[in-house]
């Protein structure tokens, strides 16, 4: 079930994408690889995160949801932003021991483009459960997106972590919101590309 408290902090109502150097934050870019967006709060992670699930669904790749029961994710204000919630696949779970066996689970399947796996401030998955998920990601080109709340400095998720980037977020002017990704580390291409998003709050922010 969902929460009745709305969390509309963090908006994809309309959004406005620019990247240096290329395109990196794409399904394309991510797909068959485990990426990591963490931020100081969960605001920014979940817009940007949010603009991967509304581009698999454009693309017709099922996604699913991981999430824990404290999560921020509303997925009324994911609806408001273009979500479509009826082709979205939400699993609620108490803990991130439980989300990592969902996702075990799941990535298995080969059925999905994106798994999002909503880990919070508190993330572990411990090595041979990523050795896994990582091996399944490869061979159904599944997009793994954790998410995380911890500072830039903080260690990653571990070493089979093949982009990680954080983000942020900044207001500029009335439902007006930046969200800027920095890229940490990228296996495949470098540190060498930002991305940016301008977006607009949903009605709980105007």
């Amino acid at each position: 079930m969902y929460s009745n408290k709305s969390y509309s902090s963090y908006a994809l109502s309309s959004r406005r994408a620019t990247s240096e150097q290329g395109d990196g934050w794409s399904l394309e870019q991510v797909a068959g690889r485990m990426v990591e967006i963490s931020g100081e709060g969960a605001t920014a992670p979940l817009t940007l995160a949010l603009g991967l699930v509304l581009q698999a669904q454009q693309q017709n790749e099922p996604v699913v949801w991981i999430t824990r029961d404290d999560s921020l994710f509303y997925p009324p204000d994911a609806a408001e932003g273009g979500v479509d919630l009826d082709i979205l696949t939400i699993v609620r779970v108490p803990d991130n021991r439980a989300v990592a066996r969902a996702a075990d689970q799941l990535v298995r399947f080969g059925a999905f483009g994106l798994v999002v796996l909503d880990l919070g401030a508190q993330p572990d998955l411990p090595v041979p459960l990523q050795t896994r998920l990582v091996g399944l990601a490869s061979k159904h080109q599944t997009a793994l997106l954790c998410l995380t709340t911890k500072e830039d400095e903080a260690p990653s998720l571990g070493p089979l972590v093949s982009l990680r980037v954080t983000a942020r977020r900044e207001r500029l002017a009335d439902d007006r919101f930046m969200c800027e990704l920095t890229v940490l580390k990228d296996k495949r291409r470098g540190p060498t590309w930002r991305h940016m998003e301008i977006c607009h709050g949903p009605a709980g922010l105007r």
